[in-house]
């Protein structure tokens, strides 16, 4: 897929991976409908990055915990932007939910923005890619492949993110590529100390922590390898082989 003046939606675009995610598809002369919902500082700001660089994009507002958010955005995309090559599904939240202290408020809120709001996007984008022979990236999560004891809700959700991903790939081919991509640890929960991601470098085979240029330079080779689809690319600097 040639990038440029390709028009795509990155939700979660206003913080961390997305981002990220978001300014290198804009860098890459993309159009970008740069979503947020608690974020507006940080999209405004996400924006700002893009156009100075030269690109170009829009705001677009959506809580996507709401059931019908997901319509309505596609809808709104769409429309201002003539139709839509790319959907790259990165919004998303991580709560340590310990065993025995989940509620069903909690989990009825990870899954809703972590694993509903993903499919009910692709879906609605479904018409629109298709016409346009564009792509998907979900972003899930090192957890999706591990067992994470404090974080069991979000690795089933990253799992469920995982299958969505394959799943995807078959039902839209061959006009429409599924593509995910599994960080470990490139930016750290806010709540994680210096000493954990100590932790982390030192079980890591590669001894390092990654970056977000490390997802991102990867969600441009999914968009840029025409015979890719249905792979979730695990990026974590070996921590899944580790055992």
């Amino acid at each position: 897929m040639d990038l440029h003046a390709r028009r795509a939606l990155v939700t979660g675009a206003g913080h961390r991976v997305g981002r990220a995610i978001a300014l290198a598809l804009g860098g890459r002369g993309m159009r970008v409908a740069v979503h947020y919902h608690s974020h507006a500082d940080g999209a405004r700001e996400t924006l700002r990055s893009i156009e100075s660089a030269g690109g170009a994009g829009e705001l677009f507002a959506a809580d996507l915990t709401e059931p019908t958010s997901a319509n309505r955005l596609i809808s709104e995309v769409a429309d201002r932007f003539g139709g839509l090559d790319v959907l790259v599904n990165s919004a998303a939240v991580m709560i340590r939910t310990p065993f025995g202290e989940i509620t069903a408020e909690q989990w009825d809120g990870i899954m809703a923005l972590n694993l509903r709001a993903p499919f009910m996007l692709a879906q609605a984008a479904a018409p629109h890619l298709r016409a346009a022979r564009g792509a998907i990236v979900n972003i899930a999560d090192l957890a999706a492949f591990e067992t994470w004891p404090a974080y069991v809700p979000h690795g089933l959700s990253k799992a469920g993110v995982v299958y969505i991903t394959r799943a995807l790939a078959r039902l839209l081919a061959p006009e429409v590529r599924v593509a995910g991509i599994a960080p470990g640890t490139v930016l750290l929960p806010a709540h994680w100390s210096e000493s954990d991601e100590e932790r982390l470098r030192r079980t890591t085979p590669l001894q390092r922590s990654g970056s977000p240029a490390d997802v991102t330079s990867t969600v441009l080779f999914i968009l840029e390898s025409d015979y890719l689809t249905g792979e979730t690319i695990i990026v974590d600097g070996g921590r899944h082989v580790r055992a």
